[in-house]
């Protein structure tokens, strides 16, 4: 299943069922578990570990050293979930600092182009679309869709089922399930077809638009807000969430357009 023209070191642990194309190079100390297939001119770098049933395809670059001027060659690490695709020419750079990751979560699809940067975590089934940029040390939760050649500033935390537009400059933290777009980027609603899609019942989406619309219409403190609406909403696992991500933020939140 290996094709005779790649070059895979003896020190690669790949399991028995694995497609190599042509060309392609795995480094020393890369892990490519069962069901996974690798395509033409890819090349794979050690501490690199790719999960199950995997696609990934032609000129793809995986592991190699961050653009970070603190790197300096500590061992460090990419770890590919389960069922990812990873199409033409991504590149996913490893961690800066001693035995630091950075990840992609199971179901994820990575399209044309996309840059994953060092200590990104990538949530499930997220999709970066063609040429999105992630900089360093960005979160992105489960569920994510983010539209062509929109990019992230580091250290932005991106919430769970929040659907970014394209060409979207995300410069500060996206709290979860809402729909952005703009350049700086603005919060234009709920994210609805991404929550139905998700699974989100008419009661759940009404519970979080209104949480979301006594958060920004208050007049007070915007913890303060925040603090209420938890109130309001006891043990609802969607307004908790959102709180905890307000407390959280270290870059500061999005505002909503009319604001």
């Amino acid at each position: 299943m290996i094709d005779r023209s790649a070059i895979v070191s003896a020190g690669a642990e790949i399991d028995e069922d694995v497609e190599i194309g042509p060309y392609s190079f795995i480094e020393d100390g890369v892990v490519i578990k069962s069901g996974t297939r690798i395509g033409a001119s890819v090349y794979i770098h050690r501490g690199t570990t790719i999960g199950k049933r995997c696609n990934i395809y032609h000129n793809v670059v995986i592991g190699t050293p961050p653009q970070h001027f603190a790197f300096k060659g500590e061992e460090s690490f990419v770890v590919i979930g389960d069922d990812v695709t990873i199409r033409e020419m991504v590149t996913i750079h490893r961690a800066t600092g001693e035995g630091q990751r950075t990840v992609v979560g199971d179901g994820s699809y990575l399209m044309v182009g996309a840059h994953v940067g060092h200590n990104c975590v990538v949530g499930k089934k997220v999709i970066l679309s063609n040429l999105v940029g992630l900089a360093g040390y960005v979160h992105v939760g489960d569920g994510v869709v983010m539209g062509g050649m929109a990019g992230v500033h580091q250290f932005v935390r991106i919430g769970e089922y929040v659907m970014v537009g394209g060409l979207t400059k995300v410069v500060k933290d996206i709290p979860p399930y809402l729909l952005v777009d703009g350049h700086p980027a603005k919060i234009y609603g709920l994210n609805v077809i991404g929550l139905k899609r998700s699974g989100f019942n008419l009661q759940d989406r009404e519970i979080i638009k209104k949480a979301y619309r006594s958060i920004y219409r208050s007049k007070k403190k915007l913890l303060e807000a925040v603090s209420d609406v938890e109130l309001e909403y006891p043990g609802v696992v969607y307004v908790k969430k959102i709180a905890e991500f307000f407390r959280d933020t270290k870059r500061g939140v999005l505002r909503w357009k009319m604001e």
